[in-house]
């Protein structure tokens, strides 16, 4: 079984929990159960959690409800501990390249 976390800057604030509030209640519903199915699936399918190519060993939950479709970016810390680093909505096919710098960044700072 994983565990997930949420990154918490400097300020003590979590970037995904500031994100999620931006959310309706389903939509959040949503992202929980995907979270829960990461936690506890031996295996998880690629539709729900893929690591990005060309990155910093940066993985991405994919959720979606309807016509919108979530992001949570994050890495592993250990193998079984998922620290959530960021949350976006994505309006287009490829993960926009500026939410990744994000996310890297702060693995960087968590990591410090």
């Amino acid at each position: 079984m994983r565990r997930i976390k949420f990154f918490r800057n400097k300020k003590g604030t979590s970037p995904i929990e500031d994100y999620l509030d931006t959310l309706s209640d389903k939509q959040v519903e949503k992202v929980l159960w995907v979270l829960k199915l990461i936690k506890e699936l031996p295996f998880i399918p690629l539709k729900f959690f893929k690591k990005l190519v060309n990155t910093e060993d940066i993985w991405e939950v994919r959720i979606k409800y309807g016509n919108n479709i979530f992001r949570l970016l994050g890495f592993f810390e250990k193998e079984s501990l998922i620290i959530l680093t960021h949350g976006f909505t994505k309006k287009g096919q490829k993960t926009p390249r500026n939410d990744i710098q994000i996310a890297e960044s702060r693995k960087k700072e968590w990591r410090r």
